[in-house]
This record gives C-alpha cells, structure tokens and sequence, in this order.
C-alpha cells in the first residue's frame, strides 16, 4: 500500500469513528465504555495520520 493510499484509508477511518462517537454519545444512554474506546482508537488514528504526514 502506497504512503497515499494508507493516508486516505486513515482519513477515511478517522471520519468513522468521529461519525460513531457523535452517535454513541447522542443516545438516551451513551456507554462511557464505548464512548473512550472510539476516542482512544480515534486518537490512535489521528497520531499514525500526522505520523505519515510528516514523512511525506
């Protein structure tokens, strides 16, 4: 996988789990649970993302 192709596949996953943290935490009873795995796994995501941004 190309350093573009990886790029686009983490901006398009980073863009998922902004989309399931917006609407785990907008139900009657968000799971606090759910709610810090996904921003954990965001943040993840968003570290690797800069991490290629950089090396581009």
């Amino acid at each position: 996988m190309s350093l573009q192709s990886r790029i686009e596949s983490l901006t398009t996953r980073h863009a998922s789990l902004d989309d399931r943290i917006f609407d785990e935490d907008h139900r009657p009873a968000p799971d606090q649970g759910t709610l810090n795995q996904l921003k954990l796994e965001k943040l993840r995501v968003k570290d690797e993302l800069e991490r290629l941004r950089q090396r581009g």
